[in-house]
């Protein structure tokens, strides 16, 4: 099965992340509308949450209005999504071919497919990097996805719930977390759960606030992406909210009961997050003729173009050089959203003619989160350098960033809606899911 063969130049962006899906929606407003283009987006997923914010997901602290779904965005953005899974790539032919898709009990809904392309993004983001620590994949929870901060959700939840009307001794023993991992996602998630166990006090769940939440980091600073003065104020809040950290502690293995770590110590935890570094997906690594680095990202050149010149690659899945700087552009969402915006003028130039354009990446400094206690983080600028931020201040530039990814998909007045419909939910609804 394959798709519809016309002469319009067809563009295939292949991951609906932050990246792929500005793209698609900037694309399919510019030239899909305008009947110059066909573009389609292939995600494995029906809906799309901004990767930041699966902590909040995983805590089951996100309102629901906050996913958005790809058929719905393609149809007011004027591409067109595929559900579907990537399997493999004929550079020659210049097609891409997508594995069937199946129900939950096994039965295929839909066929395996080809699609051709003229134009091929990839943006299909990274995943946890486990450094084949012995029973990490086996016993540990990951956030790389939308579907697994969910799980994580559920089993926290049930975890929570059976520890609560439990008539033996687990009662009395606290229900441990612990998180693999001191950087951004772990630290939010942290201050996040730290919320949702008095949350669920309120709710009648008397015991479920007897929880122990541990940090578990090899390095000896929280935040490595911040200045060590930032770091060390993050530090300090996470141990006011009783946060165990372990620093300087290696993961040597994870079993079903809790973590080892290089000196010896024994950490029982009863659920495991590892939120310890990322890599592209394998499977990139088997693409002929373009080259990967050593976590499997497509090296690219300045125009985010890899070594075939119709294929160019955005996000997290791209190795792209930063000038002046030991390593590559960091895979944050700021560097998508630049990158998406640079792509999409390059497709533009691409049918016009016109060269691609170079792709130069503004840091605009680093901001995390721990819920409703702190926001902290740094500002850079040419104007001011590099200034430090926190509390009100960061709180609100943390979410100016969500919302920029939000004007980028649904314009401005869209966005504001949406913004006001969130606030009067919340003041309706429960501030956890509980199921």
């Amino acid at each position: 099965m394959s798709d519809s063969n016309n002469e319009l130049h067809k563009i295939l962006i292949v991951g609906g992340g932050a990246a792929g899906l500005e793209l698609a929606t900037t694309l399919g407003n510019k030239l899909g509308k305008a009947g110059l283009a066909e573009i389609n987006l292939i995600d494995a997923s029906s809906t799309h949450i901004w990767k930041p914010l699966l902590h909040e997901v995983a805590a089951g602290t996100l309102d629901e209005t906050e996913q958005v779904d790809y058929l719905a965005q393609a149809y007011r953005s004027h591409f067109r999504f595929r559900l579907g899974k990537m399997a493999g790539l004929n550079r020659i032919k210049k097609e891409v071919y997508l594995s069937p898709t199946y129900s939950d009990s096994g039965e295929e809904l839909i066929p395996e497919r080809t699609f051709k392309y003229d134009t091929l993004v990839m943006a299909v983001g990274s995943v946890s990097n486990t450094f084949n620590i012995k029973g990490v994949a086996e016993h540990c929870m990951f956030l790389d996805t939308t579907s697994q901060a969910f799980k994580f959700q559920k089993q926290l939840v049930e975890t929570y719930i059976k520890r609560h009307v439990s008539k033996g001794g687990s009662k009395d023993k606290p229900l441990s977390i612990a998180i693999v991992g001191a950087g951004a996602t772990g630290v939010e998630l942290s201050a996040e759960l730290h919320e949702v166990t008095h949350l669920l006090n309120v709710y009648g769940l008397d015991q479920a606030g007897d929880v122990k939440i541990t940090i578990i980091e090899a390095a000896t600073q929280l935040l490595p992406a911040l200045p060590t003065k930032l770091a060390h104020a993050t530090q300090q809040q996470l141990v006011k909210l009783n946060i165990d950290l372990k620093l300087g502690r290696r993961v040597t293995e994870v079993s079903k009961v809790g973590i080892t770590t290089h000196d010896g110590e024994f950490i029982p935890a009863d659920l495991k997050v590892w939120a310890a570094g990322i890599k592209a997906p394998d499977w990139l690594q088997q693409i002929d003729g373009l080259e990967t680095n050593r976590i499997n990202q497509l090296v690219v050149d300045d125009t985010l173009q890899t070594a075939d010149p119709t294929i160019f690659a955005i996000g997290d899945c791209a190795a792209c050089s930063w000038p002046g700087h030991e390593q590559n552009v960091p895979p944050r969402a700021q560097a998508a959203h630049q990158q998406a915006s640079t792509v999409a003028k390059s497709i533009v130039n691409r049918l016009q003619g016109k060269d691609p354009v170079k792709f130069v990446y503004h840091d605009y400094g680093s901001l995390v989160s721990l819920g409703k206690y702190s926001t902290v983080g740094n500002l850079m600028g040419n104007l001011m350098g590099s200034v430090t931020i926190g509390g009100f201040i960061a709180r609100i530039v943390y979410l100016s960033l969500y919302k920029m990814h939000q004007v980028a998909i649904h314009g401005y007045f869209r966005t504001a809606m949406l913004t006001l419909s969130n606030l009067f939910r919340r003041s309706a609804h429960a501030k956890i899911k509980m199921h």
